[in-house]
C-alpha cells in the first residue's frame, strides 16, 4: 500500500522560500486570487457604500489637502476640528485623493482591493511558515473567498485597511522570529530580521492609528516578541527590541496628543468612546439606558442611529424596552416628552440615566450579564448581511421568504467559518495563545457596547482563516487516512 505522506514542513527550513513562490502557490493560488479580485468587483457593482461614515472619513481628507487642517467642513465651507475620527484613514484617503483626484473614491476602494489580496497572500504565507503549504492554500482560498471582508473592501471604511494590518502583523511577527531562530547563538548573524521587526511595528501602530480598538493587535501580538523567542537567543536583547518597538509604534500617537490638547484642552490619545467632540453632549444617561434593553442590530439601526434629531417611534423597540406596570408608563411618559423637540436636553437624559439605574437595580443580571453577552453573541453568528440589498428584519418570513432564506444559508456560512476557528485552535499551531489573546480581548471589549454591529467582530476573520485553512488541511487528512485504510483492509 502507498503510504500517505505528510506534507507538514518545518517552517524554519523552509523560510527561504518567497511568498510568490511557484513550487507553492501555482495555479490553485492564482484562481483563489483571481476568484478574490472578480467577488470585490462584483461587490463594488453590486452594494456601493459610499455613504454615512465613508463620507465623514473624506470630509476630513479634503480638509487635510484643502486647509490643511483636521476638521469637518460643513455646507457653508467652515471647518472645525474634530477628533471624532483617527488620522489613520483620512491620511490614506488624502493619499489616494492627491493621487488619484479629489473624492474619487473607486480609486480608493480598487486600492484597497489590491492591498486586501496581498494581505491575503501574506496570511497565506504566515500559515505555510507554521504548520504546511496545503495549510496555507485552504487559508488563501478562505480569505479570498470570503464574502464577509470582500463587501468592506468595496467600501470607504477601516475595516479593509484593519483587516490588512492583522495580517502584516502575524506574517512579518513569523518572519522575525524565524530569524531569530535560524541565527540562535550567533550574535552577529541574530541582527538580521529588522526589515519584518519595522513591518510588524508599522502593522501594530497603523491599526491602532485606524480605530481606538486598535491597539488590542499589539497587546496582544508583542508578548511574542519575548517568549516565542528561540531558546538561544537571550532575553536582554531581545527585550530591547520589544522595548523599541513598543516606543516606535506609539510615537505617531504623541503629535496627535499634542494637537489634541493645544486644540481642545483634553487629553485624548486615542478617540473619544461616542464619536463626539469635547463641545458636544454624548448624553450619557440615554446610552446607559439603551445598554439596559438594547440586543440586537436592528435596534441598532431603528433607534440608536436615529436618536437624537429623529422621533423616537415606540412601535419599533422591543417588548423588555418598555417594561411593565409603573416603569412603562415612565418610559412612554419619557419618550413623549424627548419627541416633543426630538433632543436629548441635559433634564430629559438625567431621566433617562434613573430609568436605566432603576431597571439595572431591578433586572441585575439580565442588564449586567446577559444582555452583554447577547450582544455578543448578536456580533458574531447574526448573518452579516448590513451591505447588502436585505431586509433589516430579514426574519420576517411572510414578509420576503427569499431574502429570509438567503439570510439563513448567509448565517450558515459564518457558523462554519466559526466553527473551523475554534476547530484550527484545538491543533494549537505556534502563536496560537496569542492569537486567541486577540479574539478574547476583543470580547471583552465588546461586551461593553451598547448597540451591537456585526462590523465589529470582522477582525476576528484573519484570525479565523489561519485557524480555518489549518482545520480543513487536519480534517483532508484524516479523511485520506480514512479512505486508505478501507482500502487496505478491503
Amino acid at each position: 500500500m502507498r503510504q500517505l505522506k505528510e506534507d507538514k514542513i518545518d517552517p524554519v527550513v523552509k523560510n527561504d522560500q518567497s511568498i510568490f513562490s511557484v513550487s507553492w502557490l501555482g495555479w490553485r493560488a492564482i484562481a483563489a486570487v483571481l476568484g478574490g479580485f472578480i467577488l470585490r468587483l462584483w461587490m463594488l457593482s453590486a452594494f456601493p457604500q459610499v455613504s454615512g461614515d465613508a463620507l465623514i472619513y473624506g470630509n476630513i481628507a479634503k480638509s487635510l489637502l484643502q486647509k490643511g487642517q483636521f476638521a469637518i467642513t460643513d455646507g457653508s465651507g467652515v471647518a472645525h476640528s474634530t477628533l471624532i475620527r483617527l488620522p489613520g484613514y483620512p491620511l490614506f484617503l488624502a493619499t489616494c485623493f492627491r493621487l488619484f483626484g479629489m473624492e474619487h473614491y473607486n480609486a480608493v476602494i480598487f486600492t484597497q482591493i489590491t492591498l486586501e489580496l496581498v494581505a491575503c497572500l501574506l496570511l497565506a504565507d504566515f500559515v505555510r511558515r507554521i504548520w504546511s503549504p496545503r495549510a496555507g492554500l485552504n487559508t488563501l482560498w478562505l480569505a479570498a473567498m470570503c464574502p464577509f471582508t470582500a463587501v468592506y473592501a468595496s467600501a470607504p471604511l477601516t475595516e479593509s485597511l484593519t483587516f490588512d494590518m492583522i495580517c502584516l502583523a502575524l506574517w512579518s511577527l513569523e518572519r522575525y522570529l524565524a530569524c531569530q531562530r535560524a541565527t540562535a547563538g550567533n550574535q552577529i548573524r541574530q541582527q538580521a530580521g529588522w526589515g519584518p521587526l519595522l513591518l510588524f511595528t508599522l502593522a501594530i501602530s497603523y491599526a491602532a492609528l485606524l480605530r481606538p480598538d486598535g491597539p488590542l493587535l499589539a497587546i496582544a501580538l508583542w508578548p511574542a516578541l519575548l517568549f516565542s523567542r528561540s531558546l538561544g537567543v537571550a532575553f536582554t536583547p531581545a527585550l530591547r527590541r520589544a522595548l523599541l518597538v513598543g516606543a516606535l509604534a506609539v510615537l505617531p500617537f504623541v503629535p496627535w496628543t499634542i494637537r489634541n490638547w493645544q486644540t481642545f484642552h483634553v487629553f485624548e490619545p486615542l478617540a473619544p468612546r461616542y464619536a463626539t467632540d469635547p463641545d458636544e453632549d454624548p448624553h450619557r444617561g440615554w446610552q446607559h439606558w439603551v445598554r439596559t434593553w438594547c440586543l440586537d442590530f436592528a435596534s441598532t439601526y431603528e433607534v440608536y442611529w436615529n436618536i437624537p434629531d429623529n422621533p423616537l417611534d415606540v412601535n419599533t423597540l422591543p417588548e423588555r424596552a418598555l417594561g411593565s406596570g409603573e416603569e412603562r408608563a415612565q418610559t412612554l411618559a419619557l419618550i413623549a416628552d424627548y419627541n416633543d423637540n426630538q433632543e436629548i436636553t441635559p433634564a430629559i437624559d438625567a431621566r433617562f440615566r434613573a430609568l436605566a439605574e432603576q431597571r439595572t437595580a431591578r433586572y441585575p443580571l439580565r442588564t449586567l450579564v446577559l444582555l452583554p453577552l447577547g450582544r455578543l453573541g448578536d456580533m458574531l453568528l447574526r448573518p452579516r448581511v448590513e451591505n447588502l440589498t436585505i431586509d433589516l428584519r430579514w426574519w420576517e418570513y411572510n414578509q420576503h421568504r427569499p431574502e429570509t432564506r438567503f439570510s439563513w444559508g448567509y448565517a450558515a456560512v459564518n457558523l462554519i467559518f466559526l466553527m473551523l476557528g475554534v476547530v484550527g485552535f484545538c491543533y494549537r499551531p505556534r502563536y496560537w495563545p496569542y492569537m486567541a489573546a486577540y479574539i478574547l480581548l476583543r470580547c471583552a471589549l465588546l461586551l461593553t457596547v451598547e448597540a451591537p454591529e456585526t462590523r465589529y467582530t470582522l477582525e476576528f476573520f484573519p484570525i479565523l482563516f489561519v485557524m480555518g485553512g489549518i482545520a480543513l488541511q487536519q480534517i483532508f487528512r484524516s479523511r485520506k487516512k480514512q479512505i486508505a485504510s478501507k482500502t487496505a483492509s478491503g
